[in-house]
């Protein structure tokens, strides 16, 4: 028999999980991806022009039917998630709240593909979270869906290391991946039964509220090793900066250096940009100016002799 399914996704965390639901059409793949919910085009680039969300992208290649309300309790968006009478619908980064009108519809109820450790890191941003506060592993969480914000029992978990280069997008990329194939691996003994949903500990839950651009402020009272998993935390998205010469400074890329002066004190370090903070230096090795490309550290100095106070 096979499974009919609704997928609810936005970003490039979500399309891994997707194509993995959707197989490669043949009659032995167990699931049927009837449609598809994501989030509206958003304006996007330089040019602020209307883009679809990557899910939306990769629905329409796929040639399964997509809508993209605005709120998901729409009456015509209920209508539709009706009409596809789903026995499950399959959750990963949707980016809206699934009501209990939404989460009674199908039999076998909603799985949501998590990206932390729960009970570790609830919330809209758990992999910056768990970069930022330098946690050494984190992971993929599928669990059953109930009114709470990530607090539904768990099926099963993955864990994956956090090296000390990796960033928001490496370790997006690994958890993309890891969703998908530890979704396929779960739901044949969650639909037949053998694998039942196991409460989250009532003690360890974190929360990762979602991130605006404005949050990768750098704070230069908070000691540079802190900065620094901020910096590869928030790489690519929201990113980090500064504010120089009454404009944003980008940082993409920095380091750790020992060293002590005045917090906040701009210096050259080994002829790199750093600046100082309570506990060591935080040093650029790529930063890029408001209005410019990317540049390295030594490339940014040569165009700012006025860096250092």
């Amino acid at each position: 028999m096979t499974v009919r399914i609704v997928f609810m996704g936005s970003p490039d965390f979500s399309v891994p999980t997707l194509r993995a639901l959707a197989g490669d059409g043949s009659a032995a793949h167990p699931f049927h991806v009837v449609g598809i919910v994501t989030q509206p085009d958003r304006p996007a680039g330089r040019g602020m022009q209307l883009s679809p969300p990557p899910v939306k992208v990769a629905a329409d290649e796929l040639r399964i039917p997509v809508i993209q309300p605005q709120k998901l309790r729409e009456p015509q968006a209920v209508e539709q998630l009706q009409a596809w009478q789903p026995d499950l619908i399959v959750v990963a980064a949707f980016g809206q709240i699934l009501r209990p009108q939404v989460l009674d519809l199908p039999g076998h109820g909603c799985i949501n593909v998590h990206a932390s450790l729960l009970p570790r890191w609830r919330g809209a941003a758990p992999i910056q979270a768990a970069i930022q506060a330098g946690d050494a592993e984190t992971g993929i969480t599928v669990m059953k869906m109930d009114p709470g914000l990530d607090t539904g029992p768990m099926l099963r978990q993955r864990a994956i290391p956090i090296g000390p280069a990796d960033t928001g997008g490496s370790i997006l990329a690994r958890l993309s991946q890891v969703g998908g194939e530890l979704l396929l691996e779960t739901l044949p003994g969650y639909l037949s039964g053998e694998i039942a949903p196991q409460p989250q500990p009532d003690t360890g839950s974190t929360y990762a509220p979602m991130l605006k651009k404005e949050d990768g402020l750098l704070d230069f009272t908070h000691p540079a090793a802190e900065l620094e998993r901020k910096v590869r935390a928030f790489h690519p998205w929201p990113g980090t900066f500064l504010l120089w010469q009454g404009a944003p400074l980008k940082i993409h890329q920095a380091h750790v250096q020992d060293g002590s002066t005045q917090p906040g004190q701009r210096l050259v370090a080994d002829g790199l940009p750093a600046v100082a903070t309570p506990a060591g230096l935080l040093v650029f090795d790529e930063l890029q100016p408001a209005g410019k490309k990317p540049m390295p550290g030594k490339a940014f100095l040569a165009g700012a002799r006025d860096w250092a106070q």
